[in-house]
């Protein structure tokens, strides 16, 4: 045992009514990386279960994509059939997990549901997100490689190949998602992104709308999208890009009044919520009984790199909604996250907390 177990063991003897949150204080770490120390114990065999588990508040828990993304940057223009000298970075990634990310460091009790190999890269993977969600849950699979992210870029940047390893995503079955079922069904919100079998988004949707769960459904990309279900009712959020849009409505959106229709449509698939992005251009947004929206984007940002951008507007838009923002206040949240991301070189800014998003809102404003 490492000497946070044996620290985790003493309180547990000292109290085994203590709840996760409260030992979690005690040690001065973050309630996630608690749990998933717990985990380990129980694993082997030290902690067999008992009067520690208490009740703790609801979870949201993030259903997806949990992925390690390489760069290899080119020093010289791409010669094929030969080796080409570079520079490589590595990122943790993954929709759900950026999300999931986003939402603890603002504080949200956080819980990832995925699978992924038995694998170094998992192991990268748990260091830099145990911090801020449980991952106790995650099934590894023997055999199996974590989720993973290839790009091979030019001297200016530009893509020459991309190679996705995605297979993986292809055990995130029902199957795996009915063991977790209680947990599921005590959420205080869903997020699935479209990295999870279209038999899998069918099961959780089915699941929230039995249990009156707040549900959110996140595409990935177009090609994706024919893992949507048929309709949208019981899903609290539905956002997406245009593209996506396009692809689930049929509509072309060539102007702004095609951007309303398109946003329309998906609210008369039984949407609560719907936002449209569309990058610089700002997004559309509606709620049920509503009209549509357009908010810009926030204007002379510095671009560092795009990437989780995308996943950092989600993730500010849910937490205004979650602590009970109204919807317009819940859009420029989305967009102010979005923005400061857009300015800094990690997929998720590692400055971000809830004190921090309001005063930046306070600012704007």
């Amino acid at each position: 045992m490492n000497e946070k177990e044996r620290a985790v063991l003493e309180l547990i003897r000292a109290n085994p009514y203590l709840s996760q949150q409260e030992m979690a204080d005690a040690l001065r770490i973050s309630r996630p990386s608690l749990a998933n120390i717990i985990s380990g114990l129980i694993k082997q065999g030290k902690i067999q279960g008992r009067a520690y588990i208490l009740p703790e508040e609801k979870e949201i828990i993030c259903i997806g994509g949990a992925n390690i993304d390489r760069k290899f940057h080119l020093n010289e223009q791409t010669q094929l059939g030969t080796s080409n000298p570079a520079s490589m970075s590595v990122s943790v990634g993954g929709v759900a997990r950026n999300i999931g990310e986003n939402l603890g460091r603002l504080d949200h009790h956080v819980r990832l549901l995925t699978v992924a190999g038995n694998d170094s890269d998992w192991d990268v993977i748990v260091r830099e997100s145990s911090s801020f969600m449980d991952v106790s849950d995650v099934g590894q699979l023997i055999g199996k490689s974590t989720g993973s992210y290839s790009a091979v870029l030019d001297p200016t940047g530009e893509l020459v190949i991309a190679l996705a390893n995605m297979e993986i995503y292809d055990y995130l079955t029902p199957v795996y998602l009915e063991e977790k079922s209680r947990i599921i069904s005590n959420a205080s919100m869903i997020i699935i992104d479209l990295n999870c079998p279209k038999e899998s988004v069918d099961y959780i949707k089915n699941l929230a709308n039995q249990k009156g769960n707040p549900l959110v459904i996140i595409p990935v990309s177009s090609p994706k999208m024919n893992r949507m279900p048929t309709d949208l009712k019981g899903v609290t959020w539905f956002i997406c890009n245009r593209d996506e849009a396009e692809t689930y409505t049929g509509l072309i959106i060539d102007n702004e009044e095609d951007w309303k229709q398109a946003v329309q449509k998906l609210l008369a698939f039984g949407a609560e919520n719907v936002v449209v992005t569309s990058g610089s251009k700002g997004i559309m947004a509606a709620t049920a009984g509503g009209e549509a929206i357009r908010f810009p984007a926030v204007q002379n940002v510095h671009v560092e790199d795009v990437t989780g951008a995308g996943d950092a507007f989600v993730s500010g838009l849910l937490h205004g909604h979650l602590i009970g923002e109204p919807f317009e206040e819940n859009i420029r949240m989305g967009l102010l996250n979005a923005a400061k991301t857009l300015e800094c070189s990690s997929t998720v800014r590692p400055e971000l907390t809830r004190d921090l998003l309001k005063k930046e809102l306070e600012e704007l404003q």
